[in-house]
């Protein structure tokens, strides 16, 4: 291993859950792991030293795995070597930490960044006696999802009581967007230790593609991306073809397309669609690869994002990267990236049903940028000046960098039960 450079770190991230090597599509496979993915990456490129350190959920995985950007993702035993709900993970939190800190004291890092709450839980404990900063970034937040969520949310009762706690001891809170800030702030966390940096895209991956909007000759398309869960708003892009004849929509997510239907989403939605009478223009193509996503964004005419919450939203950067307007929902970090009216429209969170109808202000909105091809092009373009403006991966990196020298010259916090 090269040694550091004065100006180089030695980096732990510790993303519990999300490992950056984990195909994406799976039930806790998504946004935070492209993040910690192309984070390190990037970092690694600017001459750091990083290790991912993730759960092992696969005993065939070897105890390191470095990477073709020279990321070390180290795979830590704790719990089954087996895939476990994140939701599931909490009573394995002590021996990751545990295996953390023997880590840490071998190696020490400058610094620890850590994902999502019970990453941050991890190594809070495994970093108490050692003075290593830690930077924590929740990706989301338990006090969201259960005001959305309600009964129906599956997290650990002591989550919000954790990620208040996590937010006390660590360093620096890396957040992603301004909404998330107000969240933040609401929890009693301090506001001089909040910084904001957005997550990314590759912008040189997600790039137009040619015959993308406004082809003569073919129905007007919207696609829609994302997990098959219900809180994405999949089920309110469906409902609103009653009223956009001719429109045709697509879903991409969730298994490949021949195992869609024992998916109980893509179930969901297909009875949506059949009662809707908008069967034969909804196509679910389930699980879509990497490679192929620029190429399909840019065969849109207008990409939706519609979910209830969504604490950043990594489709809308990529659709405004590869040139498509997003129709997207005024919430979370879709606030920040999607500019209503520049790159895109917002329409409200909670659909609104009157009558046999779809949603009037997502058919309105959809309705009025479908009967203006001369606009789509203009807002396809600004989404991509907009991308390669603010959401490059080494623009953040380099945000993410100065947040880390900030927590390396801050004093530790000290417990409130030590003061």
């Amino acid at each position: 291993m090269r040694p550091l450079t004065p100006a180089a770190r030695r980096l732990a991230m510790v993303s519990e859950h999300a490992s950056p090597l984990a195909a994406l599509g799976g039930a806790d496979a998504g946004g935070q792991n492209v993040y910690v993915a192309r984070l390190a990456e990037q970092l690694a490129r600017d001459g750091h030293e990083v290790t991912v350190y993730t759960r092992r959920d696969d005993p065939a995985l070897p105890p390191v795995v470095t990477t073709g950007a020279g990321v070390r993702v180290a795979h830590v035993d704790a719990g089954p070597a087996a895939s476990v709900p994140k939701d599931e993970l909490l009573p394995h939190i002590p021996a990751f930490a545990a295996r953390l800190h023997h880590d840490f004291l071998r190696r020490p890092p400058d610094l620890v960044h850590t994902h999502f709450w019970m990453s941050g839980l991890a190594a809070v404990a495994a970093t108490r006696t050692l003075g290593v900063p830690v930077v924590h970034t929740y990706h989301a937040l338990g006090t969201v999802k259960r005001r959305h969520q309600g009964a129906a949310d599956t997290s650990p009762a002591p989550r919000v009581a954790i990620e208040t706690t996590v937010g006390r001891l660590a360093h620096r809170l890396l957040a992603t967007c301004a909404d998330e800030v107000r969240e933040l702030r609401a929890m009693g966390l301090p506001a001089d230790r909040i910084a904001v940096v957005p997550c990314g895209v590759d912008t040189e991956h997600f790039a137009p593609r040619p015959a993308g909007t406004g082809r003569p000759g073919r129905p007007p398309t919207l696609l829609a991306v994302g997990r098959l869960v219900p809180r994405k708003g999949f089920d309110r892009a469906i409902r609103a073809l009653r009223e956009l004849p001719e429109v045709r929509l697509l879903i991409a997510g969730g298994p490949p397309a021949d195992r869609l239907g024992a998916e109980p989403e893509a179930v969901r939605l297909r009875k949506i669609a059949a009662e809707c009478g908008v069967t034969d223009r909804v196509t679910l193509l389930g699980g879509v690869r990497h490679a192929e996503m620029p190429a399909l964004l840019s065969r849109a005419d207008l990409v939706l994002s519609l979910p209830l919450y969504e604490p950043f939203g990594i489709v809308p950067i990529e659709a405004m990267a590869c040139g498509t307007p997003v129709v997207a929902t005024a919430v979370g970090g879709q606030l920040d990236t999607v500019l209503d009216g520049v790159t895109g429209a917002h329409v409200p969170a909670t659909a609104a049903h009157t009558g046999p109808g779809g949603d009037p202000y997502l058919v309105r909105a959809l309705r009025e940028l479908l009967a203006d091809p001369v606009r789509l092009p203009r807002l396809g373009a600004a989404g991509r000046r907009r991308a390669l403006g603010t959401y490059t991966w080494d623009r953040v990196a380099a945000g993410v960098h100065e947040v880390y020298e900030s927590a390396l010259h801050q004093p530790t916090p000290v417990p409130e039960a030590a003061r």
